[in-house]
Order: structure tokens, then sequence, then C-alpha cells
């Protein structure tokens, strides 16, 4: 099997077909079966270093400027070009975006995770904050631009030998942790939906060379963990998204959650990969 292909398997395309129904039925009958504790969000985690200047409520809408600016500015780059992709870019946004919302809205009305009102403009739509909708389109917005510009700037595809292993690797990590933690409504779902994205990439998408994304997505883990240690108070008194503690794997770095890197690498790899499928690069 090359890194850019997946394995044959013309002769069961109905199992494409029916690969995500399947997936999410799985993910629905577990969203039922799970009883979750309301009223039940940590405010007490880990913190790095206070600081005061986040104590505003406008600390998410700062985030987002911090992380959306430099890319607008330097999305003119003569090599790379970022703008003459948008036309690809915001419609993989808004798709994967529509469906990490509705995922967003169901474990915020759980109790799964909330938002902390000091640290909001006030303005919500469907129970959740402005600014948690802004989340969807400025992470996937900046971190395919870190992927863009290595494919501008490094001709070589640095993790492609090892690429192979690395995702096998992730698909038995993601399926293992997932199964191990149903009673874990936010690992679970994380974990297992990753899981199915990965068999589901090695099995039927082409073209793409998913050592290309996860180089890139070893580079965005500096800025999320900035962006992610802030939203989970390792900067200010207490955290801007709350978790639930008896839904997560309970495994932090400082403030985060271990369960967010696997969600910030579903959400930018289904992301990349349609940018990567409505520009031809992609294929099933």
């Amino acid at each position: 099997m090359s890194q850019t292909g997946g394995i044959s398997l013309s002769r069961r395309p109905w199992l494409r077909w029916l690969w995500w129904p399947l997936a999410l039925a799985g993910v629905l009958l577990l969203w039922e079966w799970d009883a979750v504790a309301r009223q039940n969000l940590l405010l007490e985690v880990g913190r790095i270093r206070l600081l005061p200047w986040l104590e505003s409520p406008y600390t998410y809408l700062y985030l987002h400027a911090f992380t959306l600016v430099p890319v607008l500015l330097l999305s003119f780059d003569r090599k790379v070009h970022y703008y003459t992709e948008w036309k690809y870019l915001l419609p993989a946004i808004a798709l994967v975006g529509g469906l990490f919302i509705a995922w967003d809205v169901y474990f915020t009305q759980r109790g799964v995770w909330g938002f902390n009102e000091r640290y909001l403009s006030g303005l919500y739509l469907l129970n959740l904050p402005v600014e948690e909708w802004l989340f969807f389109f400025s992470v996937p917005f900046a971190c395919v631009f870190i992927y863009e510009c290595l494919n501008a700037y490094v001709s070589r595809d640095l993790l492609g030998v090892l690429e192979p292993w690395l995702s096998y690797g992730l698909t038995a990590l993601f399926l293992g942790v997932g199964l191990l933690r149903l009673d874990h409504l936010y690992t679970s779902t994380t974990f297992l939906l990753s899981g199915a994205f990965m068999g589901f990439h090695l099995l039927f998408v082409r073209g793409m060379a998913r050592g290309r994304f996860y180089l890139a997505f070893l580079i965005s883990v500096l800025p999320f963990l900035l962006v992610n240690g802030v939203l989970t108070g390792g900067f200010t008194e207490q955290p801007v998204v709350i978790y639930n503690p008896d839904e997560y794997l309970g495994v932090r770095l400082a403030s985060i959650p271990a369960d967010d890197l696997a969600y910030s690498f579903l959400l930018l790899f289904s992301c990349t990969t349609l940018f990567d499928f409505f520009r031809g690069k992609a294929y099933l």
C-alpha cells in the first residue's frame, strides 16, 4: 500500500457508503446509553501561570484574533497563495464545522462540557456562545494554512516513510481507547469517531499524502497548547471551557484534557481531507 492510497476494496463498494451511517448509528446509541451527571463541571484545574489581562469578557474573542490575524496577513504570500484556495477551504470548513457544532450543542445540553460566562461576550446561538461557533472556523482556517505552507516550502514528504506505521498505529490507538472508555462520553465519542475516520481514510481515500498532514498537525500542536491552555484555565482564574470530569479520560496536559488532542486531530484531518477532495488532490 502506498502512503497516498487506500487498500483496494473495489469488490465491496457498498462498504464505503455504509461506513458512516453505521459509525454514526453506533455513536448515537452510545449517546443514548450513557447517563451524564449534570451540574458536575470542574472549575479547579492545574494552572500554568495567571495572566491578569486575560480576565475579560472578551478573552475567547482575543484568542480568535490571535489565531486569525497572522494567517490573514500571510495569506498573500507569493509562494503559498493561500487566498486562492479559500474557495475550496470554506466549503470544507462549513461542512465539517456544521457537524462539530451539532455535536457541541448536544454535549453542552447534556452537561459533558459548558462555558464560563465571565469570559464571554454574552451572544449565543443555539445555546452556544458565538465565540464557540467561531472556533470551528478560525482553528481549521489557521491549521490548514500550516499544511499549505509545508506543501509550498517543503518538497519532501518527511514522514512519508513512517506514514503507514503512523496511520495503523493511530487507528488502533483511537479505537482501543474509545472501546476501553465507553463510560466516558467525551472520550468514547471522540476516539471512536477518530478511529472510524482513520479507518475510512486508509480504506477509501486516495491521492492525499497523509504524512504531510501528520507533520502539519505536529507543528500545530504548539499553538494548540497556547490557545487551548487559555480555554481550559491554564492562564486564567477559571476555565473558559469547563469539563465534566466523569466524561473525559482523566488525563490532563497541565490544564488541557488529553481528549482535546484527539478532538483537534479529527476536526483538522477531516477539514484537510475535504479541502484536498474539493480541489482534486484526494478522491474516493
